[in-house]
């Protein structure tokens, strides 16, 4: 089977409960009331009347509006979210002339995401090599422009695309970070744009579908040894995936109070024990969300 044929199949299978939707759903919303109180994509004068408390307010100590929002608006990425260590919030804060300059960099359509990912963050004191964090801040305020992707490593992004094009070997280490990071998000986009099923999609939810689909061999269990010959075990059917969306809506039903336990425990166990039935269980108690 091509990757191409493989990828389509897995796709047209993904998270036919709808939890991952949910879940994807609700922080885009909180991703659009980031741009709606911070746009400034829309209007640079809004970075130069930036308040620092929305940064990271002092005495007492506290992350800012705009990365807790930040910050929520990226929550299903579970494997690339890490959160930043407070200190990189506190510097943007006191390096903030510093730091408009990046954001003006960061929402100016002249530049390319290459280019944006290329400018001098590791000025602000905290932010690492790897640009996690101003690459999070780039796409959250670009992503309506289809081509940004809610990834945030370059090894996973060669990872995808390894998993998912067909492509002759680029070499890619002369190229900077961000020439690198351009190079393997443009060709997801193309192969997020290829099939109508994932064209359809956000590109939120398609990268919780990679990274649910295809995980990085990091992205494995801490602590967990894991030798080469073995990470093979680690694959989950699609049944068993099916099984964890409808646990995770049990679970936040529950959690929402809308079933009890009891209703939990019969409801997992007609879906063990009727398969036909299954799609109209779940379409059932997804109405109850």
């Amino acid at each position: 089977m091509s990757k191409a044929t493989s990828f389509i199949e897995k796709a047209n299978s993904f998270d036919k409960v709808g939890v991952v939707k949910h879940e994807a759903d609700a922080s885009l919303a909180a991703l659009k009331e980031l741009r709606k109180k911070f746009p400034f994509a829309e209007n640079l004068r809004e970075i130069e009347w930036l308040d620092p408390d929305k940064l990271y307010k002092v005495n007492p100590d506290q992350i800012g509006e705009f990365f807790q929002l930040l910050e929520q608006s990226l929550k299903p990425i579970k494997y690339s979210n890490q959160s930043s260590s407070s200190n990189v919030y506190r510097n943007t804060r006191l390096q903030i002339k510093e730091f408009k300059n990046l954001l003006r960099a960061a929402v100016d359509s002249r530049k390319s995401l290459a280019q944006k990912i290329d400018s001098p963050w590791e000025r602000i004191g905290g932010i690492a090599q790897d640009k996690t964090l101003a690459k999070k801040i780039i796409y959250c305020l670009n992503y309506e422009s289809g081509t940004v992707l809610p990834i945030f490593s370059n090894q996973h992004l060669r990872h995808f695309v390894n998993r998912l094009v067909d492509l002759p070997n680029v070499q890619t280490k002369y190229l900077s970070l961000g020439q690198e990071y351009g190079h393997y998000t443009t060709e997801l986009v193309k192969a997020k744009n290829s099939t109508p099923v994932t064209k359809a999609w956000d590109s939120l939810y398609f990268a919780c579908f990679l990274y649910q689909t295809y995980p990085p061999p990091d992205s494995e269990p801490v602590g967990v040894n894991v030798s080469s010959e073995r990470r093979a075990s680690f694959a989950v059917t699609d049944e068993q995936l099916d099984l964890q969306g409808f646990m995770r809506l049990l679970g936040e039903l529950q959690k929402q109070g809308k079933i009890s336990g009891e209703q939990f425990r019969e409801n997992r166990d007609l879906w063990t024990k009727q398969p036909s039935e299954r799609e109209h269980l779940s379409q059932r108690l997804k109405k109850m969300l």
